[in-house]
């Protein structure tokens, strides 16, 4: 399989991935997983417009989007007007906090609904409080990972500075 092929199915893959969990629009994760997935040297809009074969319009909201949210920065080199888009030092970084968010609101929807069982059906709960109990040490557990690895990437951002 060439490159461009594996490159193409991979963009789909990576892109679909980042679209659930990071709610990007589809283009916006293609762009991001096209990124990933380059040399970090990056590459120019025309490059990155061809690759996806968006439209320039789309392409270049949403590489703004994408710079907002620090997902993907840019850089000029001397002497040549074309930016060059590539990831973002700490990318990874933003992507966590985003996920820790999410783990948050999974979090207070699994209490909101033992909560509701525990005072509605009693039977239920009963029978399922182990269950709901079991999911929920797993979402608290998963968040004490998250959180001790963005600490880690914090304090090695600051240490370079």
């Amino acid at each position: 399989m060439a490159k461009e092929e594996e490159q193409e199915k991979l963009i789909e893959i990576i892109g679909l991935g980042i679209e659930e969990r990071l709610k990007l629009s589809p283009l916006a994760s293609r762009i991001y997983a096209l990124l990933i997935l380059s040399a970090y040297e990056g590459l120019t809009f025309d490059e990155i417009r061809e690759i996806i074969k968006a439209s320039k319009s789309s392409t270049s909201v949403n590489l703004n989007v994408l710079t907002q949210l620090d997902y993907i920065t840019y850089y000029t080199k001397p002497g040549d007007r074309k930016r060059y888009f590539r990831l973002s030092k700490y990318s990874q970084l933003q992507s966590l906090e985003m996920y820790n968010q999410n783990i948050d609101k999974e979090m207070d929807m699994i209490k909101r609904i033992n909560s509701f069982n525990k005072k509605y059906h009693p039977e239920k709960f009963m029978n399922q409080e182990t269950l709901g109990h079991i999911f929920q040490d797993y979402l608290v557990e998963k968040q004490k990972l998250v959180v001790a690895t963005i600490k880690k990437m914090k304090r090695f951002r600051e240490s370079e500075k």
